[in-house]
């Protein structure tokens, strides 16, 4: 199979779709890689270091995309649906529910579209999502401690406070990976920490790894509401696989907050978790609503291009050999959770919560690969 990684042309947008050591795997298997110049240049891996794995350079993206697959880490850009063609497998993170745009191109280009994020494992986790989500996580806790500090327009407060001195107050909603990251990261720096979940086991088990050092609450719009009133800074961790986030934070919460609060919002891949949310850039990551600032840029793990690429191709390497190496039909067929990622297939969308929350009909994919 010819396959193509695009140079990625998102806002400060560094991670590739591919390490020399994945298109070495690639091309190891009899497939042929097309690799942009400079593609991955940005974060060490030069041209020469595709070149002695095994793949051709090429100057543009036009030329890229003259692949069967695209192997890349963000959505497609404007500029990019242009070069798409029918039958193309492209092979990425999409967050199609809260897109209508891209959606659109994406049937109207009649493309085979697999998203990373709603690939699943045997035990219905979300491989391809982890890495991302634990680099998000951790990342939100970095990025919310720099936003508190008084010449980034925060209240003035370190994390962790000192001695004689209370920590600041973490609120994470949602526990699962972007969620535990961050209590794990903003526990570690000495923040009071609460996480709220409305799954009761999932709290145990959280409550069961962290000890008395995490407070955990059940999730209802009251305790939300509360907690939000005495919290300093609150990270968005919640993911509805496929679907657009629930919208927990109201607007009339966040008037409540104090003055210099800070909200991260990782769930704004997914439209966001709170109704005041808005998706930024790494340019310009940061606004103001009611006087708490809001942090809602769409690829904070870009921040970290290198260990973002580094982790992300060791999971999706396995998932791109069995779609080059069987065709995208067989498979999708032999694997279930990989079927789990087509969200878009010859014009049509195969994913239910895309098709709920867009309005498109739903269509089995099996129908479609047989």
């Amino acid at each position: 199979m010819l396959i193509g990684i695009p140079k990625e042309i998102k806002n400060h947008e560094y991670r590739v779709g591919a390490t020399p050591a994945m298109v070495r795997m690639l091309a190891e298997a009899g497939h042929k890689v097309l690799v942009q110049k400079h593609a991955g240049t940005k974060i060490g891996f030069t041209n020469e270091m595709y070149e002695h794995a095994g793949a051709k350079i090429v100057e543009t993206a036009k030329e890229i995309y003259t692949a069967e697959m695209i192997i890349k880490v963000k959505e497609p850009q404007n500029d990019e649906f242009l070069l798409l063609k029918e039958g193309q497998i492209l092979f990425c993170y999409l967050h199609l529910a809260p897109d209508p745009e891209q959606t659109k191109h994406l049937i109207e280009k009649k493309v085979v579209a697999i998203a990373y994020e709603t690939v699943t494992d045997a035990h219905g986790r979300l491989p391809l999502l982890v890495p991302m989500s634990e680099i998000a996580g951790r990342i939100a806790i970095q990025v919310g401690a720099t936003t508190l500090q008084l010449n980034n327009g925060g209240k003035g407060l370190l994390l962790g406070g000192v001695p004689g001195v209370y920590p600041a107050r973490v609120l994470v909603i949602g526990g699962g990976v972007v969620g535990t990251e961050a209590a794990r990261m903003a526990m570690g720096l000495g923040a009071t920490v609460t996480i709220v979940d409305k799954d009761l086991n999932r709290l145990r088990q959280l409550d069961a790894l962290f000890g008395p050092n995490l407070k955990t609450l059940y999730s209802t719009s009251t305790s939300i509401e509360e907690a939000l009133i005495a919290t300093d800074l609150v990270i968005g961790a919640v993911l509805i696989p496929g679907k657009t986030a629930p919208k927990l934070i109201t607007r009339e919460m966040i008037k409540k907050m104090t003055p210099g609060s800070v909200l991260v919002d990782v769930a704004i891949d997914q439209g966001g978790c709170s109704e005041t949310s808005l998706p930024t850039t790494h340019t310009d990551p940061t606004y103001i609503v009611d006087d708490v600032i809001h942090y809602c840029v769409t690829n904070m793990p870009g921040a970290c291009a290198l260990t973002s690429t580094q982790a992300l191709t060791n999971a999706t390497l396995d998932y791109a050999l069995k779609i080059a190496n069987k065709g995208y039909k067989e498979a999708l067929k032999e694997h279930a959770g990989l079927r789990d990622g087509l969200n878009i297939c010859f014009g049509h969308v195969t994913n239910q919560h895309v098709a709920d929350d867009l309005g498109y009909k739903y269509v089995d994919p099996m129908t479609l690969l047989n």
